[in-house]
């Protein structure tokens, strides 16, 4: 009897040992916070945070609504995004599509020598329904008009393509958002990617990027577990990958590190966390494309969204720009190097 308690005793520790040992793994996964700046990553030029709130209150102020029922200020938003695109001198192309006897457009902008594996960054100009969508996501648009700007000064060894999609948002505030559909705007790219036999060597979605907070509590999670992983004031920006394509998470994080003073985190996880696919890189991770989303959090830190608040006075143009900064330096990294990431 006693020798059998003993064995009982033995199981539940070597139990409680491989549970311990099995979960501290499962955080390193989806964390990866031994990832340090890349020190070999040349500095990025200065991002001019007067542009970034000027492009932002663009988008956001005059034209407004920019959901899919008011396609003239889709198209108006298109057309400032593509003379913006093109002050640059990218060759920059509309790829046009309808939906519901209905016509919306994405607008890419091309930046160095063609080639099959470009470096894509992507962000979407529509808002939900009529509202101003300063932060969702008129930041990220914002954003990779800056891009533009930074890459055509860069010297790139393979195509970067910078895309402008339309329709992201749900129809309505209970439906699914229109990039889950065959009409999103990053559904369409990438089926023209897949007709094309284009495989791009990373994806990154610029997914609100402007909401700061140095507030004890203003970060939220989905889950109790991700409380007692990440900070608790939202003064960070997230990298939101997928299972499975954490070497394309921490190649990104260690540029984003070694770009600006703003802390990076990164999450690493499946999509059955709320929010871990709720925008256009889910399609790319659909079609089996490395991808990974950059963001503020969205509704977990900025309770304006999908409000009337969310305007273009709430944002933090200089943190924004330090974003920028940091999804430059890594596309840049991807752009210049020739080697396909493997896990």
């Amino acid at each position: 009897m006693k020798a059998w308690k003993k064995a009982i005793g033995i199981g539940i520790a070597v139990a409680a040992v491989g549970f311990v040992i099995l979960t501290a793994a499962a955080v390193l996964i989806v964390t990866q916070p031994w990832v340090s700046a890349n020190s070999g990553s040349e500095q990025p030029p200065p991002v001019d945070s007067q542009r970034l709130e000027t492009d932002t209150r663009k988008l956001a102020e005059d034209f407004v609504p920019r959901d899919w029922v008011h396609t003239e200020n889709l198209d108006r938003a298109a057309a400032y995004i593509r003379a913006e695109f093109e002050k640059t001198g990218a060759a920059v192309q509309d790829q046009v599509y309808d939906m519901e006897g209905r016509t919306y457009r994405n607008v890419i902008a091309r930046f160095g020598p063609d080639s099959k594996d470009p470096v894509i960054v992507g962000a979407h100009y529509d808002a939900f329904s009529e509202l101003p969508g300063a932060d969702d996501n008129a930041s990220g648009v914002a954003g990779l008009i800056e891009l533009a700007r930074l890459l055509s000064r860069a010297r790139l060894q393979t195509r970067v393509e910078l895309v402008a999609f339309t329709l992201e948002e749900p129809k309505t505030r209970d439906g699914d958002g229109l990039f889950r559909s065959e009409y999103g705007g990053s559904a369409r790219h990438v089926r023209s990617l897949q007709e094309h036999g284009v495989r791009p060597r990373i994806f990154i979605g610029l997914e609100m990027i402007g909401y700061f907070s140095d507030e004890a509590g203003s970060q939220a999670y989905p889950s109790r577990f991700l409380r007692w992983l990440y900070p608790s004031r939202g003064d960070f920006v997230a990298i939101v990958g997928r299972i499975g394509q954490g070497n394309a998470v921490r190649r990104v994080k260690a540029a984003m590190r070694g770009a600006s003073k703003l802390p990076v985190y990164s999450m690493s996880a499946h999509e059955v966390i709320e929010g871990v696919d709720w925008s256009d890189h889910a399609n790319y991770w659909k079609a089996g494309y490395d991808a990974v989303m950059i963001t503020d959090t969205a509704p977990n830190r900025n309770r304006n969204y999908h409000t009337a608040g969310d305007t273009p006075d709430r944002l933090d143009y200089g943190r924004m720009a330090m974003v920028v900064q940091g999804v430059y330096t890594a596309v840049l990294d991807f752009a210049r190097q020739s080697n396909r990431l493997k896990d």
